[in-house]
């Protein structure tokens, strides 16, 4: 496995035609971070920001 800058297309591309749902992508991230716990930390706030985006539209309105 390689990465590139366009990792959302290549996501796109290799999975074909199955959808790819945020619960799909909560999963392979919970995978990840157990195979790789130094990842944890960025993965949590990645989560924390990723939930308080809907926080950050509501003061906007």
């Amino acid at each position: 496995m390689y990465f590139t800058d366009r990792g959302i297309e290549e996501l796109a591309d290799r999975r074909g035609e199955e959808q790819v749902t945020l619960e799909w992508v909560s999963d392979q991230l919970r995978t990840f971070v157990d195979l790789n716990p130094e990842f944890e930390i960025p993965v949590e706030r990645l989560a924390s920001w990723l939930a308080r985006l809907d926080d950050d539209e509501l003061d906007d309105e």
